[in-house]
């Protein structure tokens, strides 16, 4: 069994709260060294952090404004909750925060606004961002390249984009995270997975989203994310222990979780 660790999980999603304390179990069962449960909104940083204290040491969150919410973004009243969760509740990261102009459910200028004042939060806090774009990815190569000159780190979540943006995102010293996307067959783009360099990699579900196959369609769920492992060890031509490894190690560094080395596994 290959240890790993799920970066981006909204297990805050009411999806999960028939039977979240199982979904955590089994995500256990299978290997997960932790859990990181995102915030897209105060309400659901809120939920994440109890989650999270509730799961010391297994699960974290982060907290942030969504593309899709920008719309309502409020400064005054949105970065003090933000700040409040990094600095007061343990949160390991500002977001999901970022630029979505497939939907486009929140003016884009307004989700420019909503991401800017994030990052600068995240300068501030000396704390990581996780990345949504979507169909974005001018806007969002110029907000990386200010963002590795400001020092500010991150995640590109759940990349399907180019492999230009994928190398802008790594030159400002960011990591690519990848989802059970990567397991469909409509999937094709090998090199794009294979060019990452290895301590800039994640792994994630993005549950209750994007199932992986061979669950395809069902409910997503941290303990599927071996699956998206697997599959990216076979096309890296890496074993899966190995990459399990490597996958925890960069998420605690990334995160600056508090845990054992990867590996610590029986």
């Amino acid at each position: 069994m290959a240890e790993f660790l799920d970066s981006h999980a909204h297990l805050a999603s009411e999806a999960f709260d028939p039977d979240r304390g199982d979904v955590i179990s089994r995500a256990r069962e299978a290997g997960a060294a932790a859990v990181i449960c995102i915030g897209e909104s105060l309400d659901a940083a809120s939920r994440a952090s109890g989650i999270a204290a509730a799961n010391r040491g297994f699960v974290w969150h982060t907290a942030g404004i969504h593309p899709h919410d920008a719309a309502d973004f409020d400064a005054a009243r949105d970065i003090p909750g933000i700040r409040e969760h990094v600095v007061e509740h343990g949160a390991v990261a500002v977001g999901e925060c970022g630029l979505d102009y497939h939907y486009d459910h929140s003016p884009r200028e307004q989700q420019r606004r909503a991401l800017d004042a994030q990052l600068a939060l995240a300068a501030e806090l000396n704390a990581p961002i996780v990345l949504h774009t979507r169909e974005a990815e001018p806007d969002t190569r110029a907000m990386l390249q200010g963002a590795g000159s400001a020092g500010i780190r991150g995640v590109l979540h759940c990349y399907t984009g180019s492999a230009e943006l994928a190398v802008t995102g790594l030159q400002a010293g960011w990591y690519v995270s990848f989802s059970g996307i990567i397991t469909f067959r409509k999937w094709t783009d090998l090199e794009l997975l294979r060019m990452v360099p290895a301590d800039r990699i994640l792994v994630e579900s993005d549950s209750p989203y994007l199932a992986p196959v061979p669950n395809r369609g069902k409910r997503n769920e941290p303990a599927w994310v071996s699956h998206t492992l697997a599959r990216l060890a076979e096309v890296r031509g890496v074993p899966v222990d190995e990459l399990g490894r490597q996958v925890v190690g960069n998420a605690r560094d990334l995160f600056g979780l508090a845990m054992p080395p990867a590996g610590g596994l029986d």
